[in-house]
């Protein structure tokens, strides 16, 4: 019973691996929360990042929050989850604030992807708004009728190994960090929607996916511009089946308005902040989509 466990001095442990019950511990967290990670998710976190969690007396894993450091510039704060039985009980302010302490101690800013009924919380914790953004859902495959036609001089196709060092270098342009631990953490995941967009020798965009528990999700997507962006993404979705997750910057109307027309509707909006800022750290202008919220 939650009496066993006081309040103000929860039985927090930061894990350096999870054990096949404790996968299964924070796979039903994801479940009852209707969230999309899988075991591969968790393994990026314990592998780049830091997961704090907070166990039973049983010993089962109740809450959890993570971290994960980019370019020692910023970390972000995510899986911010609490059994529901467990919930109202100061678990997740636990977490929150031994997460921000580590990181303050690392000179670290956190970041994190706010739903509307967490910006409130996080909001008296310090954090500030910078910008926005939608998670959209396509139930099932549409074929449209003409597809997003990529700039003159511009091919979109898979990504190669060979393009792995120079798209990673185009990313920490447009992210403001080195991430590419976390993407190389997603390739293979949704082959479909492995591709990069290059003029000549020089890559002007691209997109990445993976597989979740309730759909597939595509990002980040990094582009150049708008056409550039518009004709990944429709390679990408001609080639995905089923459900499909994308988490759009607010700002990209225009790319917004392809995936309406391939049967796209909102699902949840976000708003990422800062502790301390409302400073973005990445490039608004080539950022169309993120990774998402676990992951930035």
């Amino acid at each position: 019973m939650m009496s066993a466990m006081a309040c103000s001095e929860p039985r927090l442990a930061v894990k350096q691996s999870l054990t096949p019950s404790e996968l299964d511990d924070v796979g039903a967290l994801v479940r009852e929360a209707r969230w999309n990670q899988l075991a591969a998710d968790w393994r990026i976190f314990i592998e780049f990042g830091r997961l704090y969690a907070i166990h039973s007396d049983a010993g089962r894993i109740i809450a959890t929050t993570a971290t994960l450091p980019y370019g020692g510039r910023f970390a972000w704060i995510s899986m911010v989850l609490v059994a529901g039985e467990y919930r109202r009980r100061g678990l997740a302010t636990a977490l929150l604030r031994r997460a921000m302490a580590d990181l303050a101690a690392a000179t670290l800013v956190p970041v994190l992807d706010a739903t509307p009924d967490g910006r409130a919380v996080y909001r008296r914790l310090g954090f500030e708004d910078s910008w926005g953004f939608q998670r959209l859902i396509r139930r099932e495959r549409q074929h449209a009728a003409a597809s997003v036609a990529a700039p003159a001089g511009v091919t979109v196709r898979p990504i190669f190994d060979s393009d792995w060092p120079a798209l990673c270098a185009y990313d920490t342009a447009a992210f403001g960090a080195d991430r590419s631990a976390v993407l190389a953490g997603l390739r293979g995941r949704l082959p479909a929607a492995e591709l990069v967009a290059a003029r000549a020798d020089r890559i002007v965009g691209f997109l990445l996916g993976r597989d979740g528990g309730l759909a597939a999700q595509i990002g980040p997507l990094i582009a150049d511009d708008d056409t550039i962006a518009g004709a990944l993404v429709a390679r990408a979705l001609d080639r995905v089946e089923g459900p499909l997750f994308v988490d759009l910057a607010d700002s990209k109307r225009e790319l917004r308005s392809v995936l309406d027309a391939r049967g796209f509707t909102a699902a949840r909006p976000f708003t990422r902040m800062l502790c301390g800022s409302s400073a973005r750290f990445d490039d608004a202008a080539r950022t169309f989509a993120v990774v998402g919220p676990e992951f930035g």
